[in-house]
């Protein structure tokens, strides 16, 4: 008897997750085509400018050490 109330348990736990989960999904707003086209654009041009200060960085630094080693 136990047995059967704590499978009625796990039976309630789960459909209340997934209806849960159903009522969450119904809230997601979803972007345009036009919005996540821009959102793209965007993440690829601060991904390009943030590679090349990274770059610019790293070179500078790497001449800096050349020179620092070179003194001695």
């Amino acid at each position: 008897m136990a047995e059967t109330k704590k499978e009625e348990k796990k039976q309630v736990k789960k459909k209340s997750f997934w209806q849960g989960v159903k009522s969450e999904w119904k809230k997601i707003i979803w972007p345009t085509k036009q919005d996540l086209g821009r959102q793209t654009v965007l993440v690829v041009v601060i991904s390009v400018i943030t590679g090349g200060l990274i770059a610019a960085i790293d070179s500078g630094a790497l001449t800096l050490i050349n020179w620092l080693l070179s003194l001695g």
